[in-house]
């Protein structure tokens, strides 16, 4: 009787060392997330709708990534231009240039021409901007956004 509890016992253990075993392998066979998911966990802009900044002027962002993926936010801010407010919250970043702000990430998504051809695309009113954002004075009633293209 007491042989066949210690069975028991070792088969139940042998079972979950192999249930834990299974379980690690093929957890680490997961793969490694794509640069954009990698760096979209940095967002600002963490939910849909989102409140950002303080002050006096007020505009609409909306970013768009490379599946098509859309999140808007409400931007607040005493800024003069868009880019000087949407850097101070953190929402972009890039290289300065010659020609101004070279944007490569935007709400925490890497878009680099020079890796794979994408690009950050600033839009006014649903129309390509003619300005970069760091020259583009905000206007009350005008909608901005990022959406990532390829060239």
């Amino acid at each position: 009787m007491q042989m066949k509890c210690r069975r028991r016992q070792a088969a139940g253990s042998l079972c979950a060392a192999l249930f834990v075993t299974i379980a690690l392998m093929t957890g680490g066979c997961s793969q490694e997330p794509s640069k954009r998911e990698a760096t979209a966990a940095g967002a600002v802009i963490q939910t849909d709708g989102a409140v950002l900044g303080t002050g006096d002027i007020c505009f609409p962002l909306t970013v768009v990534d490379a599946d098509g993926a859309e999140i808007d936010a409400e931007i607040h801010t005493d800024k003069e231009t868009v880019g000087e407010a949407l850097k101070e919250l953190g929402v972009i970043a890039g290289e300065e240039s010659a020609t101004g702000l070279y944007v490569k990430v935007v709400n925490g998504i890497t878009a680099d021409y020079d890796e794979d051809g994408s690009y950050w695309a600033f839009y006014i009113n649903d129309v390509y901007a003619q300005t970069g954002v760091d020259a583009t004075v905000i206007t009350e009633g005008d909608r901005y956004a990022f959406k990532v293209e390829q060239g």
